[in-house]
């Protein structure tokens, strides 16, 4: 479990600041190869409506093209390197497979330079190695779920988070999501063994607010603060407590609204998030 470190109180930006010692992290170069031009488009979609508001500006950085797929099957590789990646709140880890391709992949907890990593149905129970989820034993802690077969990892990919395979039903596999979530899976998508490093990353106190401008998040006005024309909750004299339920700016309930409409994939959820 990686450690914490207070910055010392030199600037009153510095004073709360509280971050992840990365000195364990390789200093070797980044893989060019692996890397891509990020054009940024501020939340904006193709039509050039911003669709997500309070986005823009930030640092500049490169995407670093992650496999999520994990489809070299029973093709060893060895880790090369633990790097930092600008783009997510996970390291990340350079492979070097015994073919001789390299790529980047999502870095587990406990995985260290030199470790060995194998997408494969026999392969062990380790950190970093990727199997169907229908080869893994019940009680497996996973993260970087498939949930079709082929199309790559997008469950529990982010910063600490793991899930843990509950139970086996026919084609099925039951998962507990980091949520609490309780959800059916099909036993033929693959998952890989682990936690996801930078496991305390929540514990991250950013200091400033300048930290989250260099992350391309701008200042979250409230509905309140604004004018009628601009916001339901706005206007007022004085300050005043919106006088509705909490809505968005076109009306919208939120903070609790169920917005979700998929009713193909209802059926593989067995317990809800919600419900604790």
């Amino acid at each position: 479990m990686a450690a914490m470190l207070k910055a010392k109180p030199t600037s009153p930006g510095r004073r709360s600041v509280i971050l992840p010692d990365r000195s364990a992290l390789s200093e070797g170069p980044v893989e060019k190869r692996l890397l891509k031009g990020k054009k940024r488009i501020s939340a904006r979609n193709c039509y050039g409506r911003v669709t997500v508001r309070w986005r823009g500006g930030g640092h500049k950085r490169l995407y670093r093209l992650i496999d999520f797929k994990r489809d070299k099957w029973n093709v060893p590789g060895k880790v090369a390197q633990i790097e930092y990646d600008p783009n997510r709140t996970a390291y990340i880890a350079l492979v070097h497979y015994s073919d001789g391709d390299k790529r980047y992949i999502l870095a587990p907890d406990g995985l260290s330079v030199g470790s060995g990593v194998v997408a494969s149905n026999s392969a062990d129970i380790l950190p970093g190695n990727t199997l169907p989820m229908e080869c893994l034993p019940a009680g497996t802690y996973i993260h970087n779920i498939e949930m079709r077969p082929g199309k790559g990892g997008q469950l529990v990919k982010s910063a600490g988070c793991v899930a843990q395979l509950m139970a086996k039903e026919g084609d099925y596999v039951l998962v507990r999501l980091p949520s609490g979530e309780m959800r059916k899976v099909m036993g033929r998508c693959s998952a890989t063994v682990g936690q996801v490093s930078n496991v305390e990353h929540n514990n991250t106190s950013i200091g400033k607010a300048g930290r989250n401008r260099w992350k391309g998040r701008r200042p979250n006005v409230r509905g309140v603060a604004m004018n009628p024309v601009d916001h339901p909750l706005g206007g007022g004299e004085g300050k005043t407590s919106g006088g509705r339920h909490p809505c968005t700016p076109w009306g919208k309930p939120c903070k609790g609204y169920k917005t979700r409409r998929n009713k193909l994939t209802q059926k593989f959820i067995v317990r809800d998030r919600r419900l604790k």
